[in-house]
Parts: C-alpha cells; sequence; structure tokens
C-alpha cells in the first residue's frame, strides 16, 4: 500500500486538482495493455455518440425553423383556408343559434309586440321612414331632429329623388320581412356568419361599415346603408349589392351634399370647407336608389335614450345609454343579439 502525503493529486491528462476525499482513496493500479485498449475503445464511442446527437439535434433545428418559416411562403388563400377550417366552438354556438332564428318562421308584428312594454313604439307607425315630397311637415327642431332652418336644402334635396318615399320593395303589405343590423365593430370578425346574414330580408348598415373583404364573417348584401357624408365610404366597391343609401341629415350641408351626388354637380370648394373631413364626391347608385331618414325617428329614439341617460340634457351619441337601451330591447325579446357581444 502506497499512503499519499500530498493533499491533492494532480491528473494525468487535464492537470486540474483532485478534492482531498478522492487523493485519499486513489492507489496507483497497475495498467494492462488490454485495460488500455478498451479504455480507447470507450472514449471512441463517446465522441462517435457526440457526433450523432449533434447531427440529431441539427435535423431537428432545421426541421423546426422550416415549420416556423415555410407557411410565409405559401400562398395567401392556401393559408386563409388552412386557418379558417377550424372551428371554434364559441362560433359554432353563434351558427346555431343563427340557423335557429332562421328556421322559425316569421311572425308578423313581432317587434312591435314586444316593445310595448318599454313604451317606446308609441307613434312609431305614424312616422314615415322616409322623408316625403306629399307629405310637407312643419319642422319644429333642427338637425338632427327635425329640418327647421333646412327647408330650402331639403326641397332641392327631394326634388332630386325620383321616389322619396318607401320602395315597394319593402313595402309589401301583410308580409313578414326579417331585419338584421350590423354594426360597424369588430364583433362578427371570425364569425362566419356571412352567408346567414345575406339570408335575411333587410340587412341595415351603418356609415362606412366594409364589407368586400369581409363577406365570410359580415355578408355581402345591403339593403339600408344609413350615412352621413362624412361617413359615406370613399370606395364603389362598398356600393356594391346594395339597394338603398339613406342620408341621416346632421346640418344643412348634409342636403346639399346628397343633392351634389344624385345630380352629379359638385359642391363648392367653400362648402367642402365646413365638412370635418374629406367627404366622397360620386356614389355608384341610380337617383331612385337614395333616401332621407326622416328625423322624427331619431327624436323619438332621442327622447327615449334620455330616460337611459346618467346625466340629463341633450343625448349627443351616448354610448352608455345606448347600450342600456339595448340590452333591454334584447330582453325584452323584440330584437335578438346574435353575436351576445351585448
Amino acid at each position: 500500500m502506497v499512503t499519499l502525503n500530498h493533499l491533492s493529486v494532480e491528473d494525468q491528462d487535464n492537470g486540474s486538482s483532485l478534492l482531498p476525499e478522492a487523493a485519499e482513496a486513489a492507489t496507483p493500479t497497475p495498467v494492462s495493455h488490454r485495460q488500455r485498449l478498451v479504455t480507447r475503445t470507450d472514449s471512441r464511442e463517446f465522441f462517435l455518440s457526440r457526433s450523432e446527437n449533434l447531427a440529431f439535434s441539427l435535423v431537428l433545428l432545421i426541421g423546426c425553423y422550416s415549420a416556423i418559416l415555410i407557411p410565409a411562403y405559401f400562398p395567401l388563400d392556401r393559408v386563409a383556408t388552412l386557418s379558417n377550417d377550424y372551428q371554434h366552438p364559441k362560433d359554432l354556438v353563434l351558427l346555431n343559434r343563427s340557423a335557429s332564428l332562421l328556421s322559425d318562421p316569421c311572425q308578423p308584428r313581432w317587434c312591435l309586440n314586444h316593445l310595448k312594454p318599454l313604451s317606446c313604439s308609441a307613434g312609431l307607425q305614424d312616422i314615415p321612414v322616409f322623408v316625403q315630397q306629399d307629405r310637407p311637415v312643419s319642422w319644429d327642431l333642427a338637425p338632427p331632429l327635425g329640418l327647421q332652418g333646412s327647408e330650402e336644402h331639403l326641397a332641392l334635396a327631394l326634388a332630386s329623388l325620383p321616389e322619396p318615399g318607401l320602395p315597394p320593395s319593402l313595402r309589401r303589405e301583410g308580409s313578414c320581412r326579417r331585419c338584421m343590423v350590423v354594426g360597424s365593430g369588430g364583433v362578427l370578425h371570425g364569425s362566419h356568419l356571412g352567408a346567414h346574414i345575406d339570408q335575411y330580408d333587410i340587412i341595415i348598415r351603418l356609415n362606412n361599415a366594409p364589407v368586400p373583404g369581409f363577406e365570410k364573417d359580415a355578408g355581402s348584401r345591403t339593403t339600408i346603408r344609413l350615412i352621413y357624408p362624412e361617413g359615406a365610404p370613399h370606395s364603389a366597391n362598398e356600393y356594391k349589392k346594395t339597394t338603398m343609401v339613406a342620408l341621416v341629415v346632421f346640418k344643412s350641408l348634409d342636403l346639399d351634399w346628397l343633392t351634389s351626388v344624385i345630380t352629379k354637380q359638385p359642391l363648392s370648394f367653400w362648402s367642402k370647407m365646413w365638412f370635418w373631413r374629406k367627404v366622397v364626391d360620386d356614389i355608384p347608385l341610380r337617383p331612385e336608389n337614395f333616401r332621407i331618414l326622416h328625423p322624427e325617428i331619431i327624436h323619438k329614439t332621442g327622447q327615449v335614450l334620455k330616460k337611459y341617460a346618467l346625466k340629463q340634457g341633450n343625448v349627443v351619441h351616448d354610448v352608455s345609454a345606448e347600450k342600456l337601451f339595448l340590452r333591454d330591447l334584447v330582453a325584452s325579446g323584440a330584437v335578438t343579439d346574435l353575436t351576445g357581444a351585448l
């Protein structure tokens, strides 16, 4: 036996110091030629396994890298198909709810009957949907609640409208019509409800809510697009499959703009200066496809919204009051919140 007098021993291979415990346990052992051969073979296998591991790691890395980058070089239509084929459970609930509504029989006066408990349907049937020449009105309020002070502008606009009243297609006596109001928010994105929306009889859209490129979710048809000049879409594509554009009057100049669009006579530079943003000069529809929404409808709606307003006074697009009102409409059964956004 050999007793080591040093507290550490230098390793023959790398010169690193062994721990004292290891030094005390170490004893010189004769190494045969056969043992040296086995040691060299084990070392060679070790380095071979390291090479194999390195190669496998590189293959795995390249595979992951390709899985991330290759889809970027696919055609966009193909990528869209891959992503849209998957249906989220929430989307299926919306589709089933919509399909159920469409399969139920249409019931005449359903909405009006369910509005009665809310006391907001009084006199609605006595108000024409659109302003008409043959039914002159003495306006007591200025726009948007009336047309006081805008009588001359109104007369010129009505003179340019061949059919100012309700069109025959919407005036079918005794028939039941299903109506869909599509808002301007993005809640429909990814809903796949477009084909369902297109099955409704009357589809109402607001201002510049887009349609091209969103048909799968928002539908492709528009029966009535309610607009004011600054909110009118500028792209001609937005007016495809549109039956009617109805102006919501907020100021006298809005009527002049409508007359200009219908008659194709441009507004003066001075008139355009009074709009808060650039307005479209041309809408690719025929004169008989334009209307003017009756301001009394806005007046009646404003009176109802005052009951929901936290601060009494003029209600000017009070979003909180509008949301409470819409929730009551849904609760009464007068309308259905298809997306559940309320």
